[in-house]
């Protein structure tokens, strides 16, 4: 049985309880308060419109070492194409996510209701985006949320090749000078993997998240927004 959680207390199962799936739990809210206690201990919500929250802890689990993106010739030069910004279009950034397609997903799972939690995350300087430009237009990003020296990506999209690699690549050289820990990609995926990415097991990674300060909210965000 999948247990469901109480919207009057926010409280999670321990993540390495998550089924072969890497299905934790059902049901709660997406409050800030709940939002930030899932990621501090690895936990994130991933469903379908109309269908109930429900939390997981996947197992592999991807994450992206820092020291491990691979940039190729190609890229360093598509990056030349772009201007980047941090949190300028937030919930452009969501909207534009919401739109790709997803192997094996019909619709998008990043609804209003999702677009709404995030974007008052937002607000707090809890979720952040890091958006590429071509002719001042917004043609990729991504976003994620911020816990302690972990970021959580979330989605990306592109509109033009390359824009959100760019964006990407622009994003770990920053998280690199803020003295950043690892990405967490959560789902493996092959494109990725292609860029560094690499699957742990989810007792590595939560064992990983344990050594860092996952209360710490970070200003460099805002002190940086525009330093691209």
């Amino acid at each position: 049985m999948i247990p469901q959680l109480n919207k009057h207390e926010i409280k999670f199962p321990d993540a390495s309880n998550a089924n072969e799936d890497g299905i934790l739990a059902w049901g709660g809210d997406l409050t800030p308060s709940r939002l930030i206690r899932a990621y501090q201990n690895g936990i994130f919500p991933w469903f379908s419109n109309g269908d109930p929250i429900i939390w997981w802890s996947t197992n592999p689990r991807l994450i992206m070492e820092l020291d491990d993106f691979k940039i190729s010739k190609s890229l360093k030069k598509s990056m030349k194409k772009f201007s980047y910004k941090f949190d300028n279009n937030f919930e452009e950034v969501m909207r534009r996510c919401s739109t790709v397609p997803r192997n094996d997903q019909a619709g998008t799972w990043i609804s209003e209701e999702i677009i709404e939690a995030y974007t008052t995350l937002h607000g707090m300087g809890i979720a952040h985006s890091i958006e590429s430009y071509q002719n001042g237009e917004l043609v990729g990003g991504l976003y994620g949320m911020v816990v302690g020296k972990v970021f959580c990506g979330e989605s990306m999209f592109t509109q033009v090749s390359d824009a959100s690699k760019s964006a990407y690549a622009v994003l770990i050289k920053h998280l690199k000078e803020w003295g950043y820990d690892f990405i967490d990609c959560q789902v493996p995926t092959n494109h990725l993997k292609s860029l560094g990415a690499k699957e742990v097991s989810r007792e590595y990674f939560l064992q990983r998240l344990l050594k860092v300060n996952m209360d710490n909210i970070d200003n460099n965000w805002k002190i940086n927004k525009d330093l691209i």
